[in-house]
């Protein structure tokens, strides 16, 4: 029967941890394959909103992660072009409303690490490292999963439901014929990891940091790092749209790059850079038969703001709790019709609304308009309630609120 099967996950990133945890502390057996040998040190994402960290503290995790990240409540828009602030928005105005007040600062490899170290060795909570999704068929009762092992042998695992956490060219999805609809920047961006601490360079730095250029855009935001050496600060630009891996990665390239924003004689200390594709792109739908997608395997939108790995976690806790009763026999599986409609409206009128937004208030190139821009930003940032209500979207406290709602 069905419900004796597991649920089998594919991909061993953040967003299919919390998805395993969530099942395990629901009492749904699963079974989560990953095709690397070990968890991935992943420089991406690593800005926590604060619904994102209540949900995590509901499956036990903030205990062990908030102290080992960097609490945020202040970020700033900054007008590269004249060195002033344009607005700064202060997520401890909300504290009357939110029980986390702040961004958490924690690279999402470590919550991989912490959650596994925390409950790896539980005996139901199946992790398997070395194992790739290679394929599935789909039956009335169950899912059969074809799944490759590192020595090139191959297995077929029944599962109960096959949720596909396998990233932006997922396999899961493109074996379940689900269009992916949206489109790629012509230009990839760039992530440049340094211990300087800019701080030292400018007291309006804050620990994330927005910088509006109509040539060269920048985030800067911080993370600890890797015990003993000092943070590290996360620096994300643009690349021109001819310009390749390796000329953006050289180490002239990477200097010069950091020195056009913030000159210094002395060279930056260089932690790591990492060049990426970026898309805006959704699912047009999150399930199909037995086959169920979240985080990047459902959409992908741009890294500014920090919506993509919030967006991942928030469609995994939404899937284990529908998912869980329909595995229990509790609830019909047109359940997780609704974990579409929510999480498919959560990703195109939030996610993918807020991060394109974002990207244009940065690059706008228009004089006109850019000064347009600049003057609305400033003038929420000075009111009170405009301020409320923008840091309420620009977390997602919104779009938890308003996808709730959805029946």
């Amino acid at each position: 029967m069905a419900e004796k099967d597991p649920v089998v996950i594919s991909g061993g990133g953040p967003v299919a941890m919390v998805l395993s945890l969530a099942l395990y502390r629901a009492g749904v057996p699963f079974i989560t394959l990953e095709t690397l040998d070990e968890p991935f040190m992943d420089q991406r994402a690593a800005s926590y909103h604060p619904p994102t960290i209540e949900m995590l503290e509901g499956l036990g995790l903030t205990d062990a992660i908030i102290p080992e990240g960097l609490k945020s409540p202040i970020y700033r828009f900054h007008d590269r072009m004249t060195r002033d602030v344009v607005a700064e928005f202060d997520l401890g105005d909300l504290k009357d409303e939110l029980k986390f007040p702040y961004v958490l600062q924690y690279e999402q490899y470590k919550l991989v690490r912490k959650t596994l170290a925390l409950f790896g060795d539980k005996p139901d909570f199946d992790v398997r490292f070395s194992h790739t999704v290679t394929g599935f068929t789909q039956f009335d009762d169950h899912v059969d999963v074809t799944v490759k092992r590192a020595d090139g042998t191959s297995e077929t695992i029944r599962g109960a439901y096959l949720v596909g956490c396998d990233g932006g060219r997922s396999v899961v999805r493109r074996e379940a014929g689900i269009d992916f609809i949206g489109f790629t920047y012509p230009e990839k961006f760039i992530k440049i990891g340094t211990y300087f601490d800019f701080t030292q360079h400018d007291k309006n730095i804050a620990i994330r940091n927005y910088f509006s250029d109509p040539g060269e855009w920048c985030n800067l935001f911080k993370v600890n790092g890797e015990p003993p050496k000092p943070g590290i600060w996360r620096f994300v630009v643009p690349m021109r749209v001819d310009e390749t891996e390796e000329e953006a990665k050289s180490p002239d390239a990477l200097q010069a790059r950091l020195k056009r924003f913030f000159p210094r004689d002395d060279d930056y200390d260089v932690a790591y850079a990492n060049v990426y594709t970026v898309s805006q792109c959704v699912a047009e739908t999150f399930n199909k038969g037995r086959a169920l997608l979240a985080g990047d395997s459902a959409h992908l939108n741009n890294p500014i703001g920090g919506m993509g790995l919030n967006g991942g976690i928030h469609d995994a806790i939404n899937l284990a709790s529908k998912l869980a009763p329909v595995w229990k026999g509790e609830a019909n599986a047109e359940l997780l019709d609704l974990y579409t409609r929510q999480r498919h409206r959560a990703s195109t009128e939030f996610t993918q609304a807020q991060t394109i937004a974002n990207k244009k208030q940065l690059e706008e190139t228009d004089p006109a308009t850019r000064a347009i821009r600049l003057d609305e930003l400033r003038g929420i940032g000075a009111d009170k309630e405009k301020a409320r209500a923008y840091m309420r979207r620009a977390q997602l406290i919104d779009s938890v609120k308003a996808t709730a709602a959805i029946t």
